[in-house]
């Protein structure tokens, strides 16, 4: 298995559902056990709500903006159906890095693990959201909407609709097409 392959086999595309599954079940249990549920939820949101824009700017600014990460992208949205990702550990390196670290060092370790717990839930929600957008037919409404504008994505002429869990940031920064 090769660590930093952009083309996954099945064991390391599953990866990423397993290893953040497990911490944020880790995580929360830590949490839980150790703070006041009154304390650390709140940062845990936060950390989610930070992950929707980090979602955003990465996919907008990022994967469609600068190489090699452009290019890479764009194998992406040549093959919608590859199991073409960011290798877990290059994702699990850069949420520990500018996420975990940065917090422990300002916030001390519960604050940081609970902020980080709500970024992991983010990943592991854009994770499965994107590949529920390009394997599964479900009758879900919000999963329809998720589909339909990740589906524009892949096929507007000028980019537009970067967010993958949500479509508010594309409101917010004016790329949602008509």
């Amino acid at each position: 298995m090769k660590l930093f392959a952009l083309e996954h086999s099945r064991g390391a595309y599953c990866a990423d559902f397993v290893l953040y599954s497990a911490a944020v079940i880790v995580l929360t249990a830590v949490l839980a056990l150790a703070q006041p549920l009154a304390q650390w939820p709140v940062l845990a949101l936060l950390g989610l709500a930070g992950w929707t824009l980090v979602e955003y700017a990465m996919h907008r600014f990022v994967l469609h903006g600068l190489q090699p990460f452009q290019a890479w992208h764009a194998r992406h949205h040549e093959r919608p159906t590859a199991r073409i990702a960011s290798p877990t550990i290059l994702s699990a390196g850069l949420i520990f890095t500018l996420v975990f670290l940065p917090a422990l060092a300002l916030m001390g370790a519960w604050k940081a693990c609970a902020l980080t717990l709500g970024v992991l839930i983010g990943y592991l929600g854009y994770a499965i959201t994107h590949h529920a957008t390009h394997h599964w037919n479900v009758d879900n409404a919000w999963l329809k909407r998720r589909k339909r504008a990740h589906a524009l994505h892949h096929h507007l002429a000028r980019p537009g609709y970067f967010g993958v869990t949500s479509t508010l940031w594309d409101h917010v920064f004016g790329s949602a097409r008509r």
